[in-house]
């Protein structure tokens, strides 16, 4: 295919995203209509026929086609023309349960502290796991699913907002949403404790030498030795005063 009708190609979906419904593609633009270059090149690459589109191509686009709405700043993308992007509208009948992903690593933290904005400024759910797991592998190869329950949620003063298919939140609290158990720490084995408790026990015929109580009493056996050999002496004394 011609480079530049690729480009073509590239620019007319990032637009159909970017334009009107990123929420597709687990996407949620901040107030100003920005999304990061590198969390849309990975809804990117999740597409057929898109895997190959690196920063490269976007850099291309821009400086090749003179009429493309795209804009960046920093490490940041949007297009020029937002109005028909869906609306943040607080969520009159949200259901029952949303589903949303954390770090594997986090996953402790988070049951204790709450979910919290990861990549967005907002907590990003969605009403089907596939989704929530979709948006999740983007920051994690093996990412920890969780159930929110809105109902408890909403009872904490949570607010959820609607955009498009996608549901919005501030931090979730703990308490409010349900996981995998976290994973057991390993055990030391039975058998090792034995062994352990087994080589700190005396063994008969032998002894455990302690450094400090061996080099006290070898002070003491040489200042016996000593004591011994002056009270030869004095008695050798003694004894050449005494006349025969």
């Amino acid at each position: 295919m011609d480079p530049l009708r690729s480009l073509k190609q590239i620019s007319k979906f990032i637009s159909y995203i970017l334009e009107r419904h990123p929420e597709e593609f687990g996407l949620v633009p901040d107030e100003n209509g920005y999304i990061k270059i590198k969390t849309l090149l990975l809804a990117l690459n999740e597409e057929e026929g898109f895997k190959f589109v690196r920063r490269r191509h976007i850099d291309n686009i821009l400086s090749l086609i003179p009429d493309s709405q795209l804009e960046i700043k920093n490490d940041l993308i949007r297009s020029k023309y937002r109005d028909n992007l869906p609306k943040q509208t607080v969520s009159a009948k949200p259901p029952k349960l949303l589903y949303v992903c954390v770090r594997k690593k986090a996953y402790s933290y988070v049951l204790e502290k709450g979910i919290s904005p990861v990549g967005n400024n907002m907590v990003v759910l969605s009403p089907l796991k596939e989704m929530a797991e979709r948006i999740g592998k983007r920051f994690d190869q093996s990412p920890v699913l969780l159930t929110v329950n809105v109902q408890k949620a909403l009872e904490t003063e949570v607010i959820f907002y609607d955009y498009g298919e996608l549901y919005i939140s501030g931090i979730i609290p703990a308490g409010c949403f349900t996981g995998p158990p976290l994973p057991k720490q390993k055990e030391e084995p039975e058998h090792a404790e034995k062994q352990i408790e087994y080589f700190q026990q005396p063994i008969a015929g032998s002894y455990f030498l302690n450094l400090e109580i061996e080099e006290d009493k070898q002070k003491r056996m040489k200042l016996k030795r000593k004591k011994k050999e002056i009270d030869w002496k004095k008695e050798r004394k003694r004894m050449s005063r005494i006349k025969i």
